[in-house]
């Protein structure tokens, strides 16, 4: 079964505390690692969990507050130090290249690799990234300074052929990869048969869809309508909505609500106050609005399984 997994490595806001880290996630699909922000302390998350970040081939950089990159710079020069050799994609903010360069100017510090840098557009979303198997999207948010989320979605995956269709329509393995494309079967007889009773039709596809910094707004719900998996940040309770609308935040029932308006399967809520040393209040808030939604706990992954169910592993 094709991977489709998240790990979260940090779920704080502004400040790290004694329980959490600011923010950052780890997604893998089909063994393709893109790590989610990265927030002071995101390398010593990836050796606590046990996650090899060489394989790490592409970074996302939402936006330039320092609880969402300032760990990039220690997690770059550990990836030179430990003989990394490999291209590694960043895409982020216009700015955060002056940022790096001028880190590595005074330093003298010149990388091993090639650091491939891909500024984001904060007037519109763009596609980033795109293989054989998924397309990855920038999402339009409303923060206090320019900042995007990003949506993954999987391509067309094979359609599934049975070991009992192989045997019973005498299916030379040289078809195969055609029929998994979706073509009918014709056999040496001349014998025209259908796709659809070879196979057991295409998989599912899957999304996910991370929110980062961003107050409520319409806008985002159109963009991640019917993902099968959304992150949003939920980082105060509804009796602090006038602070969350100062400072360009939500809380947890406003996350909620474009979770239900945008009529998702399920979502994780994170980006944590600092001042909730438990944030369960958070949940049973955002649970009111949206019951299928789960709190972002740092070192379990949420994986998206066939039945569209969330497993926490």
């Amino acid at each position: 079964m094709q991977k489709f997994e998240v790990t979260i490595l940090g779920c704080s806001s502004a400040t790290p505390t004694s329980k959490r880290n600011p923010s950052s996630q780890l997604v893998n699909i089909a063994e393709r690692y893109f790590l989610i922000d990265c927030g002071e302390g995101t390398q010593m998350q990836l050796r606590r969990f046990k996650i090899k970040f060489q394989r790490i081939n592409h970074i996302l950089i939402s936006h330039l507050h320092g609880d969402h990159y300032y760990g990039l710079i220690g997690l770059l020069s550990s990836m030179h130090l430990l003989g990394r050799s490999t291209d590694l994609h960043l895409y982020g903010p216009p700015a955060l290249k002056e940022i790096i360069d001028l880190q590595y100017k005074h330093s003298e510090t010149r990388l091993h690799f090639n650091l491939l840098f891909h500024p984001l557009r904060h007037d519109q979303a763009e596609v980033i990234f795109e293989d054989e198997k998924l397309i990855l999207k920038t999402v339009i948010l409303n923060h206090r300074i320019p900042c995007t989320g990003f949506i993954f979605r999987e391509k067309d995956k094979p359609r599934k052929i049975s070991k009992e269709s192989m045997a019973h329509y005498k299916i030379p393995f040289a078809e195969m990869n055609n029929i998994k494309q979706g073509l009918d079967f014709v056999s040496k007889e001349g014998i025209h048969i259908p796709n659809e009773k070879i196979t057991g039709g295409p998989l599912p596809l899957f999304s996910y869809a991370y929110c980062s910094d961003t107050c409520y707004d319409e806008q985002v719900i159109d963009q991640v309508k019917q993902v099968d998996l959304l992150y949003h940040e939920s980082t105060f309770l509804d009796d602090l909505q006038k602070r969350a609308k100062e400072t360009f935040h939500s809380t947890a029932r406003e996350a909620a609500t474009v979770a239900l308006k945008a009529r998702v399967k399920k979502l994780i809520i994170g980006h944590f106050s600092a001042r909730y040393s438990d944030p369960a209040p958070l949940l049973t808030e955002a649970q009111r609005v949206f019951p299928n939604t789960v709190l972002a706990v740092e070192g379990e992954q949420y994986r998206i399984v066939y039945e569209n169910l969330l497993e926490t592993v």
